[in-house]
């Protein structure tokens, strides 16, 4: 047995090549993550909370099948398909082109068509008006807490009680069940 040295490998020039491109394209690459936070799914900046994009909704044909979460399709539910959000996510819907909106519920995943961020029920379509159109360019952002909406303005009715005390003849012990309770 000799003992050999192994030789020396030198790096090629493609990987010396890339090492340099991924050294220079470093800082660029750190300003611009934050264009693609929204495709991390636990990512927390407000950039991850809001989308905006276009969205679809459900063809009355998958009425009634299970989605990815198991629960079924309804068209009249306030539902929607995303990629990333977790099951049960509230996310506010806008439509930029006139300005409505709708609350739906993440259950199923989708859409899977090239450029749509989401996919709504048929009632959350009807709501925000984009049935006639099929697709419409919207604002997608997640609610952390629903405000149930009230009327500060309406005057608040208490109920009247009538405390008058019943006469004790109406409503007291009867002779009869002086009698029932002492012959046993």
């Amino acid at each position: 047995m000799r003992n050999e040295r192994l030789p020396h490998r030198r790096p090629s020039l493609k990987a010396c090549m890339l090492l340099a491109c991924m050294l220079f394209a470093a800082p660029y690459m750190a300003s611009r993550i934050s264009h693609f936070s929204h495709l991390i799914p636990n990512h927390s900046s407000l950039s991850a909370q809001t989308q905006t994009g276009k969205a679809s909704y459900y063809a009355k044909k998958f009425e009634g099948r299970r989605t990815a979460s198991g629960e079924r399709l309804h068209g009249d539910s306030l539902t929607c398909a995303h990629r990333t959000f977790p099951f049960g996510t509230m996310l506010r819907v806008t439509n930029l082109s006139n300005g409505k909106s709708v609350i739906v519920r993440v259950t199923d995943r989708g859409p899977f068509s090239r450029g749509r961020i989401i996919d709504l029920s048929r009632r959350a379509a009807r709501i925000i008006g984009m049935m006639a159109q099929g697709i419409a360019t919207v604002k997608v952002e997640v609610i952390d807490r629903i405000i149930i909406p009230f009327r500060p303005t309406m005057p608040e009715v208490q109920p009247e009680y009538d405390l008058e005390v019943a006469p004790e003849f109406e409503y007291g012990v009867t002779e009869e069940w002086d009698e029932i309770t002492s012959n046993e």
